[in-house]
Protein backbone atom coordinates (compact mmCIF):
# COMPACT_ATOMS: atom_id res chain seq x y z
CA UNK A 1 0.00 0.00 0.00
CA UNK A 2 1.47 3.33 -0.99
CA UNK A 3 1.12 6.50 0.82
CA UNK A 4 1.69 10.15 -0.75
CA UNK A 5 2.49 13.74 0.46
CA UNK A 6 2.60 16.83 -1.54
CA UNK A 7 4.03 20.39 -0.78
CA UNK A 8 3.24 23.20 -4.02
CA UNK A 9 5.51 26.25 -4.49
CA UNK A 10 8.08 25.63 -1.81
CA UNK A 11 10.64 28.48 -2.32
CA UNK A 12 13.41 26.15 -2.90
CA UNK A 13 15.76 26.21 -5.70
CA UNK A 14 14.78 23.56 -8.31
CA UNK A 15 18.03 22.66 -9.47
CA UNK A 16 18.95 21.60 -5.61
CA UNK A 17 15.60 20.20 -4.56
CA UNK A 18 16.08 17.48 -8.00
CA UNK A 19 19.49 16.60 -6.45
CA UNK A 20 17.92 15.97 -2.87
CA UNK A 21 15.10 13.45 -4.47
CA UNK A 22 17.52 11.31 -6.47
CA UNK A 23 19.72 11.18 -2.35
CA UNK A 24 16.31 10.07 -1.15
CA UNK A 25 14.49 7.70 -3.95
CA UNK A 26 14.78 4.19 -2.68
CA UNK A 27 15.97 4.77 0.93
CA UNK A 28 13.97 3.57 3.88
CA UNK A 29 12.41 6.26 5.71
CA UNK A 30 14.77 5.65 9.11
CA UNK A 31 17.43 6.17 7.02
CA UNK A 32 15.78 9.47 4.44
CA UNK A 33 15.08 10.91 8.01
CA UNK A 34 18.60 10.69 9.52
CA UNK A 35 20.50 11.60 5.99
CA UNK A 36 18.33 14.89 6.13
CA UNK A 37 18.98 15.76 10.08
CA UNK A 38 22.45 15.50 9.12
CA UNK A 39 22.07 18.09 6.44
CA UNK A 40 20.34 20.66 8.64
CA UNK A 41 22.84 20.02 11.33
CA UNK A 42 25.92 20.18 8.28
CA UNK A 43 27.14 16.72 9.57
CA UNK A 44 27.05 15.04 6.17
CA UNK A 45 27.26 16.42 2.68
CA UNK A 46 25.93 15.71 -0.65
CA UNK A 47 28.44 16.63 -3.52
CA UNK A 48 30.10 19.03 -0.89
CA UNK A 49 26.90 20.89 -0.29
CA UNK A 50 24.33 20.78 2.38
CA UNK A 51 21.62 22.20 1.29
CA UNK A 52 19.77 23.17 4.65
CA UNK A 53 17.21 24.55 2.97
CA UNK A 54 16.03 22.19 0.89
CA UNK A 55 16.72 19.26 3.64
CA UNK A 56 14.13 20.90 5.83
CA UNK A 57 11.07 21.16 3.16
CA UNK A 58 11.87 17.58 2.35
CA UNK A 59 11.63 16.67 5.89
CA UNK A 60 8.51 18.33 6.55
CA UNK A 61 6.73 16.26 3.56
CA UNK A 62 8.66 13.04 4.73
CA UNK A 63 7.52 13.53 8.17
CA UNK A 64 4.16 14.30 6.78
CA UNK A 65 4.06 10.88 4.69
CA UNK A 66 5.24 9.09 7.54
CA UNK A 67 1.94 10.58 9.48
CA UNK A 68 -0.30 9.51 6.59
CA UNK A 69 0.71 5.96 6.88
CA UNK A 70 0.28 5.62 10.21
CA UNK A 71 -3.11 6.99 9.63
CA UNK A 72 -3.82 4.22 7.15
CA UNK A 73 -2.20 1.71 10.14
CA UNK A 74 1.39 0.74 8.07
CA UNK A 75 4.30 -0.67 9.83
CA UNK A 76 6.47 2.44 9.94
CA UNK A 77 9.54 0.02 10.13
CA UNK A 78 8.85 -1.57 6.59
CA UNK A 79 8.57 1.86 4.84
CA UNK A 80 10.52 3.27 2.25
CA UNK A 81 10.66 5.98 -0.20
CA UNK A 82 9.20 4.69 -3.61
CA UNK A 83 9.27 7.79 -5.26
CA UNK A 84 10.47 11.04 -4.74
CA UNK A 85 9.72 13.70 -7.20
CA UNK A 86 10.06 17.34 -7.83
CA UNK A 87 8.64 19.42 -10.54
CA UNK A 88 8.85 22.91 -11.14
CA UNK A 89 6.11 25.59 -10.21
CA UNK A 90 4.31 28.32 -11.43
CA UNK A 91 6.60 30.61 -12.06
CA UNK A 92 6.48 33.56 -9.27
CA UNK A 93 7.53 37.03 -9.77
CA UNK A 94 8.71 39.20 -7.31
CA UNK A 95 7.35 42.86 -7.51
CA UNK A 96 8.93 45.51 -9.51
CA UNK A 97 8.83 48.27 -6.57
CA UNK A 98 11.68 47.22 -4.95
CA UNK A 99 14.78 48.28 -6.04
CA UNK A 100 16.90 45.35 -5.32
CA UNK A 101 14.31 43.01 -6.86
CA UNK A 102 13.23 44.36 -9.65
CA UNK A 103 10.64 41.94 -11.06
CA UNK A 104 13.06 38.58 -10.84
CA UNK A 105 11.56 35.24 -10.38
CA UNK A 106 11.72 33.25 -7.28
CA UNK A 107 12.88 29.69 -6.87
CA UNK A 108 9.92 27.36 -6.61
CA UNK A 109 9.27 24.18 -6.84
CA UNK A 110 7.26 20.96 -5.81
CA UNK A 111 7.67 18.38 -4.08
CA UNK A 112 6.22 15.07 -3.92
CA UNK A 113 6.78 11.68 -1.46
CA UNK A 114 5.72 8.46 -1.94
CA UNK A 115 5.97 5.66 0.84
CA UNK A 116 5.08 1.97 0.45
CA UNK A 117 5.57 -0.73 2.85
CA UNK A 118 7.71 -3.52 1.68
Amino acid sequence: MQVTSKLKDAGISFKSSLIMSRELKGLKVERAKRLLDDLINQKASVDGKYYTKVAKNFLNVLKSAEANARQKNLDTEKLFVKVAKTDKAAKAVRPKSRFKFRGREAKVANIEIVLEER
